[in-house]
Formats: structure tokens, C-alpha cells, sequence
């Protein structure tokens, strides 16, 4: 009875945020390369002028005298991706305080393969082109894009072992953490002090009211607000606002929704009537005790999902291929192996060397052929990478030929993880195999 209640509390805690994770992710998938898609024939069709005059359409917002004066491109890379970014932020800090990254026994097979795919194609990148004027793009295949990878495996249904998908977002949430530190450190080109330090002391009051237990949303929209506004002043990135604001929201412990419901069984008998009025306390009672972490990611991943990435797509994604401006050269090139050839290499090799070292056991379905089919889904960089390379590359011709080669390494790497994981894996669904920590660790 025990194990069957450790199973059930490790069922409840890991694997059904991670399946509901994924399914978000899967549909979200698909409605991105849809935006994606609709940018790319809009961009190139005879109604491109109109495009390209949405994307630089000056928009003004100000709120007490203060304004923000931006194209809105601007607005959408600036703005909504600080929300984005916010997600990502409780993404990973959910995950290193109470996911599959808590702890290094947990965290070292997706670090690993994080590390190897990250390392390899900014390797890969600066070997090729790192002597010309497309070296600061050295960043930019370095992420990979959860929702289309995970779209992508979707695909293929019930055949993918879990250990893989867990695999998949583990290193996928790893990389969006090394992509925010690389965007902090590297794509800071002048820095003002002052408002930077004003940024930091908002986070800092955040997080001292968070850990007091505060978790009213209006406190952390102002906080936000102010402290987006002042990184924005200050030169870094407005988005790593967003994931500084994240890392301060508190994450506490889900009620148990199966003791809960024990507690109210000898209360659910007698009239439908009353049944129900039990159950909407139940109901209350979880919702009162959620966690303000999984509140804010509950509420705003929907619309990060379905409406702030499709957006940011369509905003990024349009590059004119037809109109014979655009030239293809080195700087297209280097993304493109980088991506296609460095993200496989670099998780493949980084895996096998830390098994090597012994610093886990691979399941038994990850072998060398599922590790270069996952490699591959690595390897589509779209969304990180169309924002990093926003950052390094101010000339907008510079711009739209690394974006293409982001699109092209996107698109093969996504359609050659896809072929190499139906033919690897086993024609019959697998019965999902959720470890218990002990397991785990080994693995």
C-alpha cells in the first residue's frame, strides 16, 4: 500500500506537470510553425510591402509621463517576449527546485547534453565564421526551441519512451537558461548603471516579498512593469526582466489532491446536490493552496503559447528570399551547420561522455540512434535563435540571411529528427515507464 501511495504522489508531482507540458507544447508546436509558415509567403508574396510596413509601424505607450517610443517589431521582441521570458523563468525554476533538474543526480544526463549542445555549434559557428563580420552570431544556434521540437515528436506518438520526452524538455529548459545568460553577458552593447541597479532593486523587493509568501498577481505586474522599464533603460535586454521577476515568484508545495479527497469522502454521500457543493470545495481548497509559481504558469502559458510565440513568428519569420536583395553567404552557412551538424554532435558526444564517466546510467531505450534522432530536434533553433540573432546583427541584411539559415537548419533538422526517430524506435506503442527517484538517479 505504501509503494502503491509513493507511486501514485510520484505519478501527481512529475509526470503529470511534464505531460501537461508537453501537450501544451505539442499544440503550441504546431500553431508556431503555422505563424511561422504564413510569414514566410506573406514576406514573399506581392503584398510584402505591407508586411514589412506592420513590422515598422511606430508605436507609442506612455503611463505618467513615461514612454516607450518602438516599431512594433520592437514591441513584440521587446515586450511580449518579456513575458515569454518570464514563462521560461518559472519553467526553470520550477524544474531545479522541484522537477527532474533538483539535484544533480536528477540533472546531470540533460545537463550534460545541454552543455554538448550549446558548446558545439557556437564551436562549430566560430570556426567557420568566426574571423569575418558574422562572428558575433556565435550565439545564435545555440538554443533549442522547446515547442517545435516537441511538436515535432509529437508526431510520432505513444512509440517515444518517456525518458525521452523528459529527456527533450529537460535540456531544452537547460539551453533556454544558457541562451538568457549568454544574452545578459555577450549582447549588452553600451550599459547605463543607474537603471540597471534600479532594475536589480525591483527584483530584489520581488523577491523579498515572495518570500514572505506574497502572491498577489497586481503586486508583480507593477514590480514587473517597472523593473522591464529600467533594464530596458539600462542597455541589458529587457527581457532578462522577465526572468529575473520569475525567479522571484514563490513555488510551495501543491496540495495532495488525493489526501485531500480522502478527507472529504465520508462527506461525499447523500444528495447530488450536496455532492457537488463538496466537490466545488474541494475545488476552493486546491486552488486557494496552489503555489503562486504554478498559478502564474497555469494562467499565462496559454497565451505565451498561443498568442505571444505565433506572434513573435510572424514578426521574424518573414525574410524576402524573391526579391534578389537578400544574398547567401558565409553567415547563413555557419548557422546552418552549426545547427544541423553542432547540436547533434555536441548532445551525442556530451551524453556518451558522462555515461563514460560514469555520472549516470542511460536508459535503456537511449542509445546511440534515439541520441542523434533527439540531437537532431536539438537542432531547431527557431525562436531563441531568431531573437538572439536579432540582437547581434543590427544590419537588417545581415539579419535576414542568418534567419534564413536559422529557417533551413530549422526545417531539415526537424523533418531528419523525425525520420531517424520512426525508423529507430518500436513500431508498437511503449508502455511509459515513470521511475521513482531512486531509479532515476541511476539513470
Amino acid at each position: 500500500m505504501a509503494a502503491a501511495k509513493s507511486v501514485g504522489a510520484i505519478e501527481r508531482r512529475i509526470v503529470l506537470p511534464f505531460r501537461r507540458f508537453f501537450e501544451t507544447a505539442s499544440a503550441s508546436g504546431v500553431v508556431l510553425i503555422a505563424a511561422a509558415g504564413f510569414a514566410f509567403i506573406w514576406a514573399n508574396s506581392p503584398f510584402a510591402p505591407a508586411y514589412e510596413a506592420m513590422k515598422h509601424a511606430q508605436t507609442t505607450a506612455t503611463i505618467g509621463g513615461v514612454g516607450v517610443d518602438k516599431s512594433l517589431a520592437h514591441w513584440v521582441n521587446d515586450f511580449l517576449m518579456a513575458l515569454f521570458f518570464f514563462v521560461v523563468g518559472l519553467e526553470i525554476k520550477r524544474e531545479l527546485v522541484a522537477g527532474e533538474l533538483r539535484g544533480w543526480a536528477r540533472a546531470a544526463l540533460p545537463v550534460m547534453g545541454a552543455m554538448g549542445g550549446m558548446i558545439g555549434p557556437a564551436l562549430i559557428y566560430f570556426l567557420i565564421a568566426g574571423s569575418t563580420a558574422y562572428a558575433p552570431g556565435w550565439g545564435v544556434p545555440m538554443a533549442t526551441d522547446i515547442a517545435f521540437a516537441v511538436g515535432v515528436l509529437a508526431l510520432i506518438g505513444d512509440r517515444v519512451p518517456y525518458s525521452l520526452k523528459v529527456f527533450l524538455l529537460a535540456f531544452a529548459i537547460v539551453d533556454d537558461l544558457g541562451a538568457v545568460i549568454v544574452i545578459a553577458l555577450f549582447y549588452t552593447p553600451d550599459l547605463a548603471v543607474v537603471p540597471l541597479l534600479i532594475s536589480l532593486g525591483t527584483c530584489a523587493l520581488a523577491a523579498v516579498y515572495g518570500q514572505q509568501g506574497g502572491g498577489r498577481p497586481i503586486i508583480y505586474v507593477v514590480l514587473g512593469g517597472i523593473a522591464w522599464y529600467a533594464m530596458l533603460k539600462s542597455g541589458v535586454h529587457a527581457t532578462i526582466a522577465g526572468v529575473l521577476m520569475a525567479f522571484t515568484v514563490p513555488l510551495r508545495q501543491v496540495p495532495d489532491p488525493v489526501t485531500l479527497g480522502e478527507a472529504l469522502t465520508p462527506r461525499l454521500s447523500g444528495s447530488p446536490e450536496r455532492m457537488e457543493v463538496e466537490l466545488h470545495s474541494l475545488e476552493a481548497l486546491i486552488e486557494e493552496r496552489r503555489s503562486p509559481l504554478h498559478n502564474f504558469e497555469h494562467k499565462l502559458q496559454p497565451y505565451v503559447a498561443f498568442l505571444i510565440m505565433p506572434i513573435f513568428a510572424l514578426f521574424n519569420a518573414g525574410v524576402n528570399v524573391t526579391s534578389g536583395a537578400l544574398e547567401i553567404g558565409l553567415g547563413a552557412f555557419a548557422v546552418f551547420v552549426a545547427l544541423l551538424l553542432g547540436k547533434p554532435i555536441g548532445i551525442v558526444g556530451a551524453v556518451l561522455l558522462g555515461a563514460a564517466l560514469r555520472l549516470y546510467r542511460l536508459p535503456p531505450e537511449m542509445d546511440i540512434r534515439t541520441l542523434l534522432g533527439m540531437g537532431l530536434l536539438g537542432g531547431i533553433g527557431f525562436t531563441m535563435s531568431l531573437f538572439i540573432a536579432g540582437l547581434a546583427f543590427p544590419d537588417p541584411a545581415m539579419l535576414d540571411e542568418i534567419k534564413l539559415g536559422v529557417l533551413c537548419a530549422s526545417v531539415v533538422a526537424a523533418f531528419g529528427g523525425l525520420v531517424l526517430l520512426r525508423a529507430v524506435l518500436p513500431a508498437t506503442p511503449i508502455r511509459a515507464h515513470h521511475p521513482a527517484p531512486t531509479e532515476h538517479a541511476a539513470s
